[in-house]
């Protein structure tokens, strides 16, 4: 995607105990011995400063003091000061310095290091025991229920029963979880679900928790419609109908998974690609930990209406989109890595596309959330060539990226890929191996959009997105049907190219001309970024005033505008559909109004 909008709350300094974090005793249980406690002291994107501080919270002396944690794939200690800090795989351990092993009552001591990649630290341990100041149990924790097996579902209830768990000391109940929050907790092997909705959607899965209290990881889910209802989620087709939902969104703009079911685009949409995972040392790494796992969001913000808990396994945008597939069972989820921003870090990643691959399906498919995704998508802006950065990894690097990621994620996994709309004569299209990487993907995104726009400050007016030519273009091969038609004819089946469709428009100011080619002054005023403003804001405070290239524009006062509307959308999926394209995506959720209005266009333009 071309742009990317970070909200200041994903940079924020977190000053938290680990128990917040990963999901210790509360502090109404803790001893009163030591605590360690962790803070992202800076963030500059593709790595950070970290601080710990150990603090004596008891009535005697500390003489000495370890502190472990666990970073996720991907993440890195690079330096460290005031302590030894060594790491076996991603399991992190620091020990204190002669000069500063002992702590007095009450007293405390920091020690910081740098890190790369953008991860939080998780399992802490201070001297063996948890970061929080209380005691780990000795023995192992119980193994996972079998997944459970549904019966007698009527239209308020169901039967659940599954196999026990196995533990060291014994088990002492089960936990049953309903999509994804705790509903119930037994001690036998079996429960009756009530009290749920006809001819609706659950997904269910069981946790044991033996005689220490220890909690074992969950059981597969089943998922379970009950009878009745009027209503039942569409089941997926060969169109795809594919949005990108933005991590950052819940921040500044609030947009929540949640918002895909008040829109009513949950039911019109096949797939979600969750933009972005970041690409640094060679890696697929976490983009913002706080809004992927960790953030707690209300009931009035959940999809299941139900707010999350400090204590539960997983939180955050995931574990939203895992309530969402809960109840749209028919929607595929898909993590996509890169991104205007973070397509830097695919030339090292190009070098080694085994390691690469290893990388990105370890942090993919991790147990704490590899039920929500259904496969990976690559947004790198642009292989050989030049986007915010220029790459020059060679025509090969693409295909082999792909390649080793069909190889790692298998046959049954979506593997695709935003890619270039450039069909200039020497563009883009040109400088890597498309054609060779298409037989190991199921789709391209081709982004055709931002063809035209205000880093041209004067101009001249264009739409950002012309579905075909038209006299006086800025530039020959930047359409739509220009990219298709040059992908079509190096051999990438139709079938495999989505055609894209911007939720926002781009605009100039200080024009008088009414009609494309217009001269300008700048950028007009929007309001996350000069020059883009979303379609739900256009709509009114600039309605569209003529059409060219299948594309809307609007001129109000000196402001000069080009988006798409239900009705351009419209005549782009006719088109797509005459050209046996496999669907259409779009950039991205939040853009649309509060029904929804252009994912429906979408949804009705390819049925």
């Amino acid at each position: 995607m071309r742009f990317r909008h970070r909200a200041a709350a994903g940079f924020a300094t977190l000053l938290l105990p680990l128990a917040g974090l990963v999901g210790l005793a509360s502090p109404a249980q803790a001893a009163t011995t030591a605590t360690a406690t962790y803070a992202k002291t800076q963030d500059w994107g593709t790595g950070f400063e970290g601080k710990w501080t150990v603090k004596n919270t008891g009535t005697t002396a500390i003489s000495s003091w370890t502190v472990e944690w666990d970073f996720p794939s991907g993440t890195s200690v690079t330096s460290a000061w005031d302590a030894d800090v060594t790491s076996s795989g991603t399991h992190w351990t620091a020990k204190n310095k002669s000069y500063n092993g002992s702590i007095a009552p009450g007293a405390s001591v920091s020690f910081g290091f740098n890190g790369a990649g953008s991860g939080s630290p998780s399992n802490c341990k201070l001297n063996g025991d948890s970061c929080d100041g209380t005691t780990v149990p000795g023995d192992a924790a119980p193994s996972a229920p079998g997944t459970p097996t549904a019966s007698s579902v009527t239209d308020t209830s169901v039967k659940l029963s599954w196999s026990a768990a196995t533990d060291d000391k014994g088990i002492k109940n089960y936990d049953v979880l309903r999509d994804g929050k705790v509903v119930s907790t037994v001690t036998t092997t079996s429960y009756t679900d009530t009290g749920l909705t006809a001819g609706t959607d659950y997904s269910y899965t069981v946790r044991a928790r033996d005689t220490a209290d220890q909690t074992g990881p969950a059981s597969g889910s089943v998922a379970v419609h009950t009878t009745g209802g009027t209503t039942t989620p569409p089941t997926s087709g060969s169109t795809v109908k594919l949005g990108y939902f933005t991590e950052w969104g819940i921040y500044g703009r609030n947009y929540n998974v949640k918002n895909l079911v008040t829109s009513g685009s949950a039911s019109k949409i096949t797939h979600i690609n969750y933009a972005f995972g970041n690409v640094t040392n060679g890696q697929c790494a976490i983009g913002d930990s706080y809004a992927d796992y960790d953030k707690a969001f209300t009931a009035d913000q959940s999809v299941s209406g139900v707010a999350d808990t400090w204590d539960q396994p997983l939180r955050g945008n995931f574990n939203q989109l895992r309530e969402l597939k809960a109840k749209y069972p028919n929607i595929k989820v898909l993590w996509s890595f890169g991104g205007w921003t973070w397509s830097g870090g695919f030339g090292q990643a190009a070098a080694n596309p085994t390691a690469f691959a290893n990388s990105c399906y370890n942090l993919v498919k991790d147990p704490r959330w590899a039920d929500v995704f259904d496969g990976i998508d690559i947004d790198w802006e642009y292989p050989n060539a030049c986007g915010l950065s220029c790459d020059t990894s060679g025509a090969a690097a693409f295909k082999n990226v792909m390649s080793a990621l069909r190889a790692k994620f298998g046959s049954s996994a979506l593997v695709t890929a935003a890619v270039t709309a450039d069909g200039s004569s020497g563009g883009k299209i040109e400088a890597a191996d498309y054609a060779g990487a298409a037989q190991y993907v199921n789709w391209y995104n081709v982004m055709t959009y931002d063809f035209f726009g205000a880093w041209d400050a004067q101009g001249p007016t264009a739409p950002h997105s012309p579905l075909t030519s038209y006299s006086g273009i800025p530039k020959a091969g930047f359409t739509t049907a220009d990219a298709m038609a040059k992908y079509k004819a190096i051999g990438v089946p139709a079938s495999k190219l989505l055609i894209g469709i911007g939720f926002y428009g781009r605009g100039w100011t200080g024009v008088t001309q009414d009609a494309p080619g217009g001269t300008a002054t700048g950028p007009a005023a929007g309001t996350y970024e000069q020059g883009i403003e979303d379609y739900k804001v256009l709509k009114t405070s600039c309605p569209a005033t003529g059409t060219v290239a299948g594309t809307a524009y609007a001129h109000c006062g000196s402001n000069w505008w080009s988006y798409d509307t239900p009705s351009t959308i419209a005549g782009k999926m006719n088109w797509a559909k005459s050209q046996g394209l496999g669907g259409a995506f779009f950039w991205e959720f939040s853009g649309d109004t509060s029904n929804g209005e252009l994912v429906s266009a979408i949804n009705s333009g390819l049925s």
